[in-house]
């Protein structure tokens, strides 16, 4: 299972998102170091859903890069 991840860059570090998971947010220095928080992030989120039996959503947000 794969969830869609937005990453944003700030002003001094880069932010990311997961749309199908509210409240799942990691910050970064660089690209790679908010991708490792974010999969941190994804992996402690589901966990307390698990713990607090709620259910896991299932991804449905696509990820496209659209040239322009």
């Amino acid at each position: 299972m794969g969830y869609g991840v937005v990453i944003e860059k700030a002003a001094a570090n880069y932010s990311a998102y997961v749309p199908d998971l509210p409240g799942c947010v990691a910050t970064g220095a660089t690209i790679q170091e908010v991708e490792e928080e974010i999969r941190s992030a994804i992996r402690f989120h589901l966990e307390g859903l698990r713990e607090d039996g709620l259910p896991i959503p299932q991804p449905v947000a696509l990820c496209e890069t659209v040239e322009v």
